[in-house]
Formats: structure tokens, sequence, C-alpha cells
């Protein structure tokens, strides 16, 4: 496993200037890449829901890169071996010269900088280990979670996509972050982990999808909303 970030900065400073819009978030995890064509289908599938950034999971790709699909410009880590894991960003032609750097921490996370209209917009990308694996590895993916996440400034606006991999209740614990409108009536265990963390970098969660969740530390939606970048 990797000790230091993968980062992929080629020619992002040589692309023209943003002209100021607002712009939409997604998550999805794929299942895979790993198929003939699949790229190109998946562009064309976000591009029916109009969004401007998605974070995808499970990419199953050996190495890391940039690769043209459509519309959209795929950033993308390598995987484990045996072809699983790995995540990416699709980022629409429009947006992609507001990409300042994307980072790929590990096989489960990685994080991308947009230049912003008032302040930069960072958005991490996660696939969290499901609720069958060890404490040690659930322990390791939110303390290295917890480490990224402290790494950037305080005040740029905050998002945390992807797939989560957990049901969070309407229990009163879960209330701070998730509100009284889960979609899930009792927590499953890895809740209390997601909980914690969210509560402790004062995020709130604006998506709920099955056992996806998106936060988010400032105002915005992803999917229905929008954010305003230069």
């Amino acid at each position: 496993m990797n000790t230091k970030p993968r980062t992929c900065t080629d020619s992002l400073d040589k692309r023209p200037k943003l002209k100021k819009m607002d712009v939409r978030f997604g998550t999805w995890n794929l299942r895979s890449l790993y198929r003939a064509g699949s790229l190109r289908a998946v562009a064309e599938e976000i591009l029916k829901y109009k969004l401007d950034l998605a974070g995808v999971q499970e990419v199953r790709w050996d190495g890391g890169g940039i690769a043209p699909a459509g519309d959209y410009t795929f950033f993308y880590g390598k995987g484990k071996e045996k072809y699983e894991l790995g995540t990416g960003f699709s980022v629409h032609k429009r947006i992609v010269s507001a990409v300042k750097r994307v980072e790929f921490v590990s096989d489960r996370i990685s994080c991308t900088v947009l230049k912003g209209r008032w302040c930069d917009i960072i958005v991490m990308n996660v696939h969290a280990p499901t609720k069958d694996k060890i404490d040690d590895i659930k322990d390791r993916f939110y303390e290295e979670l917890d480490h990224v996440f402290d790494k950037f400034p305080k005040y740029p606006m905050k998002i945390l996509l992807g797939d989560i991999n957990v049901k969070v209740g309407r229990e009163d614990i879960s209330k701070l972050t998730t509100g009284s409108e889960s979609l899930h009536g009792i927590s499953n265990d890895n809740a209390v982990r997601v909980v914690n963390f969210a509560t402790s970098k004062f995020l709130r969660t604006k998506v709920q999808c099955s056992h996806i969740l998106t936060f988010i530390n400032l105002l915005g939606d992803i999917l229905m909303g929008s954010h305003t970048i230069k």
C-alpha cells in the first residue's frame, strides 16, 4: 500500500480560466469499470443527471492517471491487486479548468481541490469498509480519513461523498448529522463510527440513498442543488 498520495497535476495550470458558474456534484459505486466501453457508458449516464463532478468507487483499474470520456475527464487511482477497489473523479469539461489538484491517498480515499468563487472547494471521495470487515480495517480507514480531512485548511468548503457503507437510523444520537428524515429506522454497526466522525468535523448530511451518504460542512446541495466556482 502506498504511503504517499498520488497526485494528478499534469497540464492543469495550462488551461483557460473558468467563468463564474454553479456546479453539481454526485457519487456512484460503479462496481467495476473493468469491461470494454464501461467508462464511456458511465460518462453518458452521469451526463443525463447534468453532473459536473461525480466521485466514483470500485473503479478496479490497475495504475492511475487521466483519461478522456466523452464530455468528461476521468481522474483515477490505482486499486488493489486482483482489480479490487479504487476511486476516481469524472469532471465535466466546463469545470475541468477549476481542478487545482487531485490526490489518491489510498485505494479507498481520494480528494480533489476546486477553485471556488470565494474559497476553494475540497471534495473527498471515499469507499468505506463494509460491516463484515474486521474492526482493525475500519479503524485504519477512519484514522486515515481523519488525517486527510484535517490536513486541509479550516475555511474552504469540504464535501465528503462516496459509498459510506452505513445505515444511519433515526435515533437521537444520529439526528445532529442526519436529521429526523433518515431512510432507516435503526442504525447498523458502522453507524457509530460515521456519526462520530461527522459530528467531530461539523458535517451534515445533504443526500441519503440506501447506504450512500453525502456530507458537507458548509451550505450547498448535492445533485438537487449547486455550488458556485469562479
